[in-house]
């Protein structure tokens, strides 16, 4: 940890163990879905033929370097990212989802960060507003929100 070659290691060995042993309990539970981004895991379950705790177990037993904790869905929604995945009876919402740790700093102008540093945060939540399918309300909501971000940033 601290390393350079922290981030690319981990990302290899996680890979590794996703080809061979995690794959392997995927299948043993029947896990309806498994994604990945670095160190955080969406699994989609059917409670009626998989026993979540039992999988967290596995998973914990694989090695004893990583140790895996479960976030579970409550009031039919989950956090995953910066999205919240709300599930009604006419399928999946999304909503964008700010952890309560998040602020909205971004690079300084000035800074001596490359350009294109500075501006991917423009670009962030210029694109998050096409890739979310959002309620109408809840688009204009983000859409208003990052327009003041946008406008608040010197110009590059």
């Amino acid at each position: 940890m601290g390393a350079r070659t922290s981030s690319i290691l981990s990302e290899v060995y996680l890979e590794h163990m996703e080809n061979t042993t995690i794959h392997e309990l995927l299948k043993k539970y029947r896990i309806e879905g498994y994604f990945r981004y670095v160190d955080d895991t969406l699994v989609v379950h059917n409670n009626d033929n998989t026993n979540i705790y039992n999988v967290l177990e596995d998973f914990n037993n694989l090695t004893p370097k990583l140790k895996f904790t479960l976030d579970e869905e409550q009031n039919n929604q989950i956090n995953f990212l910066d999205i919240t995945i709300k599930k009604n009876q006419k399928g999946l919402l999304f909503e964008v989802y700010r952890k309560p740790t998040t602020t909205d700093i971004i690079i300084p102008n000035d800074s001596c960060h490359p350009n294109e540093h500075k501006t991917a945060a423009i670009r962030y939540y210029r694109n998050r507003l096409g890739m979310y399918r959002l309620t109408p309300k809840k688009r204009k909501k983000l859409y208003d929100r990052s327009w003041l971000i946008i406008n608040t940033m010197p110009t590059l």
